[in-house]
């Protein structure tokens, strides 16, 4: 799996000096859309999260790839992995890529959406985590954040990709007895990593978290 355009791609958008205030001015809007009233502090948790949201995307897909290839998804996987990367790269996408740091929030989400989405079907079958439950809670923060009708767009894309990779069929076949013992002797790899960044729990002043 490589990620070095997309780590290109993050790291000149977060050092572009505009990027702070564009988020500013993104989340006082979304925080205003969810009927909230931020201070200071919430607004500095609202960018953190959003920074690293987008920051671990590289690291994530690097494991994401490692995991499926250890249970037997790696052609299912490849697939959907190559739709991210074309995503990122490509300048045709649900918001514009002009729009700075703003024009990131698509193409992270898209990644870590197929990622979980990849994730969840393997749980179904095997009863064990390819990725941390954390990601599904950040996710939903960064629907939010996005609001529609981008992240509707966003599903669908995500949904044709995994269709396409056919993953459902693949994820059944984990049945076999082969692959369960397989199964049962891998362990998550997802003890430790930045997925421990996205507290959400910290958004509450921005309306985006139901507590």
């Amino acid at each position: 799996m490589e990620t070095v355009q997309i780590q290109k791609i993050i790291s000149s958008q977060f050092a572009d000096p505009r990027s702070a205030s564009d988020l500013h001015k993104l989340l006082a809007t979304v925080a205003e859309r969810e009927g909230a009233r931020p201070e200071g502090v919430d607004m500095a948790h609202g960018s953190s999260f959003i920074y690293n949201y987008i920051e671990q995307v590289p690291y994530l897909l690097t494991v994401a790839w490692t995991s499926a290839r250890n249970v037997g998804l790696e052609n299912e996987i490849k697939s959907i992995l190559e739709m991210v990367e074309s995503y990122w790269i490509e300048d045709d996408d649900v918001i514009p890529d002009s729009l700075g740091i703003i024009g990131l929030l698509d193409d992270a989400y898209c990644s870590l959406s197929s990622m979980q989405t990849l994730s969840d079907l393997y749980r179904m079958q095997s009863g064990k985590h390819l990725f941390p439950d954390d990601l599904t809670a950040a996710n939903k923060i960064m629907r939010k954040i996005i609001g529609e009708p981008y992240t509707t767009q966003l599903d669908e894309i995500v949904s044709r990709a995994v269709a396409d990779a056919r993953v459902n069929q693949a994820v059944e076949l984990l049945a076999s007895p082969e692959k369960q013992r397989l199964l049962d002797s891998q362990a998550t790899i997802w003890n430790h990593g930045p997925v421990s960044k996205l507290p959400v729990s910290q958004l509450v002043g921005l309306g985006l978290t139901d507590d």
